[in-house]
């Protein structure tokens, strides 16, 4: 794999780590304010989540560079 294909493969890790956790922390608020009334738990679990989403599909993006792609027309 070349340093700049892992480059792009770094960035889009980072941006989709940034948006899934975002979208977690937003997620965990409002649920925090409308239905569990001065709980914090859903803010970090939901967070979590995203974080965990994120390293999978990273970790999946990352290693896709060492599998082996059979061509279809060799069918």
């Amino acid at each position: 794999m070349s340093e700049k294909e892992l480059g792009k493969k770094w960035d889009r890790c980072l941006a989709d780590g940034a948006i899934k956790v975002g979208t977690g922390l937003g997620l965990g608020i409002v649920l925090s304010v409308l239905f569990f009334k001065r709980h914090t738990w859903p803010i970090s679990f939901c967070s979590a989540a995203g974080l965990g989403m994120a390293y999978g599909n990273c970790q999946s993006d990352l290693r896709s560079s060492y599998l082996l792609h059979r061509n279809e027309k060799e069918q």
